[in-house]
Parts: structure tokens; sequence; C-alpha cells
């Protein structure tokens, strides 16, 4: 905390006003950002979160989850990247409703993703929920206690130092991210070559299906589409999460975004493989120590904390839970300048614009600069106010919300950038169709379609289907409507 505290002050040194706080000067190494990336995208879920459904379902989730998210999202972030760097940096963009506004000429439509932004807010519980699991086995201490520690730190160092707090403290955290990364992993290899049982025989002895690459019993993952499909469609249309995407505007040329997209590719794909710990637990945690002592229900969030419990002595424990946490907290943290800069430049900013046009675009920014700092307390206060009650599973609660913003995101972004020409309302009506087949079927798809054999409880399923239906139509039409002028 003393580290992260200093580095933030160093990030508050080299703010120089709203533009700085949201997206920095550009002059960040691609070393650098490589490392925050992947320590952004290797968030709660990644480390504390995967392992647990890994856990439940098997080898299916792992390639959900391992396998294919991380091919679709490499793929999706190469692809886009480059051009989104180049618009945003002709447009002066600082966010990507910001981006989206300037590329269409369409205030409105970046004020709807400025609200539509807000289901971010999803995500923040999911992240502070997971950093409060570990905070509780770690410190022995309430959930109220951990919420307060979480948020009034976390909100602290981000009000603070904005994205270069963001970037220097990630730089900190990915770097012991990795490290811990493999020594988990490695913690795991006596149990993939012993001998009696053998690894496959004493998984599939808990259930036939674990290690098969599709698991029909599996609650979530129980056919090709919502393992693989569904996965890898997952995988691309988390990039375009707020916090991810806007990583290409923080370099100042096409050579350095390559760069830190290696950095990357290497960095994300040794914390994915963070996943295999399910199966791990599997064979050396008891399944009592999975049970909430408090409800008697099973807590499948709880299988990377007690498995590290049970592999590594005392003080081991208590190092790699501190990575642990950095790693929420590491995601936490640019969710936060996402969320707080969006919801200052694009939503409030826009809405005051009407009352105060006499106003210097310098003292737009001070005033955005200021009500930045007020979102991040909101925030913070209303995350605070849910999880002192928290959702059954939190991964589920998270993906659901961040699931939908990320589809009213994706027709603008891909068509923005890879076509010149995009009607404005085909691309207005496929992010409001994508949003609600997502949150339609989630919710009511179970009922309208009994007989589909599709889980439609699993939001990563819902989101590949409104991809299908909406987005990638919408995409291939402004292909077409490009072609033939």
């Amino acid at each position: 905390m003393l580290g992260t505290a200093w580095l933030s002050w160093l990030g508050y040194k080299k703010t120089r006003g709203f533009g700085s706080f949201a997206i920095g000067n550009g002059d960040l190494s691609p070393l650098v950002v490589g490392v925050t990336l992947a320590a952004s995208v290797a968030s709660a879920a990644t480390f504390i979160i995967n392992p647990g459904f890994v856990y439940v379902d098997g080898l299916a989730a792992w390639f959900h989850m391992v396998v294919a998210s991380y091919l679709g999202f490499m793929v999706t972030i190469v692809l886009l990247s480059f051009r989104f760097r180049r618009i945003g940096a002709e447009s002066g963009a600082l966010t990507i409703p910001d981006w989206i506004g300037r590329r269409y000429g369409s205030p409105g439509y970046a004020l709807f993703f400025a609200v539509a932004n807000l289901l971010a807010f999803a995500f923040v519980v999911l992240l502070v929920g997971g950093i409060s699991i570990v905070m509780q086995q770690l410190l022995g201490i309430g959930n109220t206690e951990a919420l307060l520690i979480t948020l009034v730190f976390v909100t602290g160092y981000v009000f603070v130092g904005g994205t270069y707090a963001h970037v220097f403290t990630n730089m900190l955290q990915g770097s012991l991210m990795i490290v811990v990364a493999v020594v988990v992993l490695g913690s795991g290899l006596p149990l993939l070559f012993q001998s009696e049982p053998s690894f496959a025989d004493a998984i599939t002895a808990q259930g036939e299906h674990l290690l098969s690459p599709v698991n029909p019993d599996g609650a979530l993952f129980n056919n090709v589409f919502s393992i693989y499909v569904a996965g890898f469609l997952v995988g691309a249309a988390v990039v375009c999460q707020p916090h991810i995407l806007t990583k290409a505007l923080y370099v100042k040329s096409d050579r350095a975004v390559a760069r830190y997209l290696i950095v990357l590719a290497v960095a994300l794909a040794v914390f994915l493989l963070l996943g295999t710990v399910g199966f791990f637990a599997r064979i050396s945690v008891p399944s009592e120590q999975l049970i909430d002592a408090a409800t008697g229900a099973f807590r499948q969030d709880l299988v990377m904390t007690m498995y590290l419990k049970n592999a590594f002595p005392d003080w081991m424990f208590t190092c790699i839970s501190v990575v642990l946490l950095a790693a929420a907290m590491s995601t936490l943290d640019g969710l936060l300048v996402g969320l707080s800069t969006i919801t200052a430049n694009d939503l409030l900013l826009n809405l005051a614009k009407r009352y105060g046009r006499g106003r210097s675009h310098e003292e737009q920014m001070a005033w955005a600069y200021k009500a930045s700092h007020v979102v991040l307390v909101v925030i913070a206060v209303a995350a605070f106010a849910v999880l002192r009650n928290p959702p059954q599973l939190l991964g589920i609660f998270g993906q659901v919300g961040v699931y939908g913003l990320v589809l009213g995101t994706m027709p603008p972004l891909l068509a923005g950038v890879w076509f010149k020409r995009v009607p404005l309302g085909l691309v207005w009506c496929a992010s409001i169709g994508a949003m609600g087949v997502h949150f339609l079927l989630f919710v009511k798809g179970g009922d309208w379609f009994p007989e589909a054999g599709l889980t439609f409880a699993n939001p990563g399923v819902t989101l590949a289907l409104a991809m299908l239906v909406v987005v990638v139509p919408a995409v291939v039409v402004v292909a077409w409507k490009a072609r033939q002028t």
C-alpha cells in the first residue's frame, strides 16, 4: 500500500489537467503500457473467480476461459488498436464515447454511450467483491471492513493520480502478478505428474466429464457453442471495454502499439493459464473447505484462496494473497479512471454545455476534472452499498453488465475503424438491438426457448448470440454499403 501510494504521488506530479488525468500525455513506454494492459485485463476474475468455474465444469470451462477467450481477445485488439489510435490522435478523443461522438459527428451518440457506460459499475462490484473475499481470508476481518479498506485506498490513489497513477501502480502490480502466476502454476506440476492415482484418474473420479472437451453435465459450459464460439466472441467483445482499447491512446506511434501488443500477448497468456488451478484444487482441496460457514452453501469463488492455503505455507500464502489483491486493484483502478472520466467528460460535461456556452474550453476541462473526482466518490459509495449483501455469483453479476456495455460499443467501433462511410442510424440501431437481445435472452431466454439446448444463464452465450444476430449482420451491411459507394 505504501509503494502504491508513492507511485500514485508520482502520477499526481505528472498530471497536468483533465486530459492527462484521462489518458496521460502520450509519453508512456510500450513495455509499461503492455504490462498495464495485461494487468487490467487479468483482473479479480482471472486470478480469483475463474478457477472456480474450471473446478465446477472442468476442461470445458478451461477451453472457454483460457484458449477461446485469449484467441478472440488478441485477434480483435490487433485488428482495432492501430486505426483506433490514429483516429483518436487526429480527433483529440479522451474516451471511447468521446471517440465515437467525434468519429460520427454525433454528440447524442456519445451521450448514449456515456449513459450505457454506467453498466461497467457491475464489473466494479465484481472486482471489489473479489478483493473483499481475499482480504477477509488474509486478514481475518469482516466484509464491511474489507470493503472500506479497498474502496478508500483504491479510490484514493486514483483520485490523486488518475491515469499515471493507474499505469505506474499497474506496472508494479503487473510485474508481481507475472511472478506469482508462474509460482502458482509451478506448484501444481507435481499434481500433473503424480502416478498413483494419475492426475487424469483423480479428476475423472470426481466427474466423468470433467476432462471432456464438452461437458454435458456442466451448468454453463455444456455444448460447443457455449464453450468455443461464445468463448472466442467474449474475448473479442471485451476489447471494447472503456479501460482496454483506450490504452492505444497512451502512445504516439503505430510502432509503439505493436511493441506493447507483443508484451500483452505474453503476459496475458501467463495470467489466463491460472484457470488451471481449478484442476489442482479438485485434487488437493477438501470439499468441505469450499462451504460457506454462514450459509452452508458451496462457494466456488473460494477455490483459488483455499488452494493457496493448502499448497503454500502461511508466509507464502500471505505474499501471494497480496498479489491477488494487486491483480484485482490493477483492473479496478483502470476501470475507475475510465468510468469517472467518461461520466465527467461525456455525460456531465455534455449536459452542462447547454447551460454554459460562454465558458472557454479550458474552463470546461477544469470543471470536468473536478467532476471526475466527485464521480469517483459516488462510485465507491454505491459499490459499498451493493456489496454489503453481495450477489451469490460475483462472476456472473459482473459479466451481465459489462457484456451489455461492450455489445453496444462494438458496432460503432468495428464499423468506424474499418470503414470510412458508416450510416449513423444503422450503428445506432445495432447498438440498442445488441444490448436488448443480450439482456432479454439472459432474463427470459430459458422460458422462451426451452428446447434450444443453450445455457442462457451463461452471459457469454447471450453475448455471443447478440453478436451473431445483430452485430455481425450490421457490420456486413456497412461493408456492403461501403463497397457499393
